[in-house]
């Protein structure tokens, strides 16, 4: 009876360490598609921007009871708060590429930037990206109260303005829209509590600059009236007729043969073509955004007063009419009655 009981006994022993052996040898192997909760709540936060845990992890890592790791998908477009990081420019950077590099609309960050001239970006400037895309909006006091308008009422006169898209219309869309305003600028009271009487810019989420804008900032808003070499620039210059005094030139020449046509900078409707001593045969167009554009000392003028024309459209040939030096063609840029630099606008 000893001796069997001693065989089992080592029997026994003898199957121990054989299922260790193999513990050993083939170690458990965790599913590479399916990996520890944890991870995927650490990797869903980041894929976030960190905005808003999928799971509370305590401080060794592990995942505290009752938490999950889903992630819903109107997660992504619940409103947040504005935070900001900085950008240094670098050599060859513009602002479409950079927009592209943080997966946002390049108005955001002329917005958020007050840039109106893209063209004068310069290497080594700082320049503020936002984590969500929208435009920064001025609120102004209201006219009679003299204080700032409550949220609804800025928002009712955002929706009137021209100068931006994608405001919503209707009232469940504007009160979601509503929300993501009052959550992105920390706006839980009516604004003349929280910034007093003084004018404030706002940053409304995923609103959009109009395309005008857009091109204006950019810089290629109007096409060349004319192909050739710039002969005088925008600005003050001496008088080309030999006089001592600078004057003020208030638009750009542009040097090209008697004959060579003159085209519409930008479609628009022609308020003006004829003759004056000093521009000689001229043609004046209209355009949207406030726009009026020049086209003077014509050999020819090819458009009628009141007719609409496209951009590039034919209205007249290059001449030396009016009080002019020589064959070239004269574009001024008016901008609510003021006058521009057009160069800063041609494509």
């Amino acid at each position: 009876m000893m001796a069997r009981f001693n065989a089992c006994l080592r029997m026994g022993l003898l199957c121990s360490l054989i299922v260790c052996a193999i513990v050993l040898i083939f170690p458990i192997k965790t599913d590479a598609n399916n990996p520890a909760p944890q991870l995927e709540a650490v990797e869903a936060t980041k894929a976030r921007g960190g905005l808003g845990l999928a799971a509370a992890l305590d401080s060794d890592g592990a995942m505290d009871a009752g938490t999950t790791a889903e992630i819903e998908p109107e997660d992504f477009s619940k409103p947040k708060m504005l935070l900001y990081t900085s950008y240094t420019v670098k050599k060859g950077d513009t602002i479409g590429e950079i927009a592209q590099r943080f997966a946002l609309e390049q108005g955001t960050l002329l917005s958020v930037n007050n840039i109106t001239n893209a063209r004068t970006l310069q290497i080594g400037q700082s320049i503020k990206i936002p984590n969500q895309d929208g435009v920064l909006v001025k609120v102004e006091r209201t006219a009679k109260e003299k204080r700032l308008p409550t949220l609804s009422e800025f928002i009712q006169t955002l929706s009137k303005n021209k100068k931006y898209q994608g405001i919503p219309s209707s009232e469940e869309e504007a009160q979601a829209f509503a929300a993501s305003i009052q959550s992105a600028n920390e706006l839980f009271m009516d604004m003349h509590e929280k910034f007093g009487t003084e004018t404030k810019n706002i940053f409304i989420p995923n609103v959009k600059m109009s395309n005008l804008d857009l091109q204006e900032i950019n810089g290629d808003i109007f096409l060349w009236p004319a192909r050739g070499y710039i002969t005088d620039s925008y600005g003050y210059r001496y008088d080309p007729f030999g006089g001592a005094s600078r004057e003020f030139h208030n638009g750009m020449d542009i040097r090209a043969r008697t004959g060579a046509p003159v085209r519409a900078a930008m479609a628009g409707r022609v308020t003006f073509a004829g003759w004056s001593d000093s521009y000689g045969y001229h043609v004046v167009i209209s355009h949207s955004g406030g726009y009026r554009t020049l086209y003077a000392h014509l050999s020819v003028i090819r458009a009628k007063a009141g007719v609409y024309v496209n951009a590039g459209e034919l209205i007249g040939d290059v001449g030396s009419t009016g009080r002019s030096t020589g064959s070239h063609l004269h574009f001024t840029v008016y901008k609510n009655g003021v006058t521009v630099n057009p160069r800063l606008l041609l494509r």
